[in-house]
C-alpha cells in the first residue's frame, strides 16, 4: 500500500444504504476504503463495496482476531488493519499475501512486528501517543519502520503528519463526517498543495 495513497478514510458501515451512500462518495473522489469490523454489516460492506465499487481498493480495519481476518480476505479485503498486533492475524495475512497493518505505539511492539516481517505499522491513537513527535523519536531506533497515524489527524495537521519521511499515509475518519463528497474534494485540493 506504500505510495499508493495519502490518506486512507476509516469508513464504519451500518447497512446497505449507508453502504451505497458512503462508498458512492469515495468511489467518486477518494477511491480507498478502511471499513472497520466495528458493525456486524463490515464483512457485507466489504463484499457490497467489492461488487459495486471495484475501482475502491478496499480493506477492514478494528480486525482483532484471525477468524475476523479470514472472512475480510474471503469478502475481498486488500488490506487488514489492527487497533493492536496480533500473531494470528498476521498469520494469516501473511499466509493469503495480504498487507496487514498492526497497531504499534511501543518500541516492544514494534520489534515484535520486525520480528513477523512488518515494517509499515498503524501508530494509534496517534495524539494520545504523543503524536509526530513520537514517531520521529520512534524513527531513531527503528529506522526500517513506515507509520501510520490514526487517530487525532485531520486537515488542520495532515500537512505536518505527512511532510515527515517516516509517515507511509494516514488514517482517518474526519472526511466521513457531513457531506462526504465536499469533504473528499476539499481533501483532494488540500493534497495537491502538499
Amino acid at each position: 500500500m506504500n505510495g499508493k495513497f495519502k490518506v486512507v478514510p476509516v469508513v464504519v458501515l451500518n447497512d446497505q444504504a449507508d453502504a451505497e451512500k458512503q462508498l458512492s462518495a469515495l468511489a467518486e473522489h477518494l477511491p480507498v476504503a478502511e471499513i472497520t469490523f466495528r458493525t456486524d454489516y463490515a464483512e457485507e460492506g466489504i463484499k457490497y463495496c467489492v461488487k459495486n465499487f471495484p475501482q475502491i481498493y478496499v480493506g477492514a480495519g478494528t480486525v482483532i482476531n484471525a477468524s475476523q481476518a479470514e472472512r475480510a480476505i474471503r469478502a475481498g479485503a486488500k488490506f487488514i488493519v489492527s487497533p493492536g498486533l496480533s500473531e494470528k492475524v498476521a498469520a494469516v495475512c501473511k499466509r493469503e499475501g495480504v498487507d496487514y497493518l498492526p497497531g504499534c505505539v511501543t518500541p516492544m511492539e514494534i520489534e515484535a512486528a520486525l520480528e513477523l516481517g512488518i515494517t509499515t505499522i498503524k501508530f494509534f491513537p496517534a495524539q494520545v501517543y504523543g503524536g509526530l513527535k513520537a514517531i520521529k523519536a520512534l524513527s531513531a531506533p527503528f529506522p526500517q519502520v513506515k507509520f501510520v497515524p490514526t487517530g487525532g489527524v485531520g486537515e488542520d495537521n495532515l500537512a505536518e503528519f505527512l511532510a515527515c519521511d517516516k509517515i507511509a499515509f494516514v488514517g482517518g475518519s474526519w472526511m466521513m463526517k457531513g457531506d462526504i463528497a465536499e469533504n473528499c474534494k476539499r481533501l483532494n485540493t488540500l493534497l495537491k498543495t502538499l
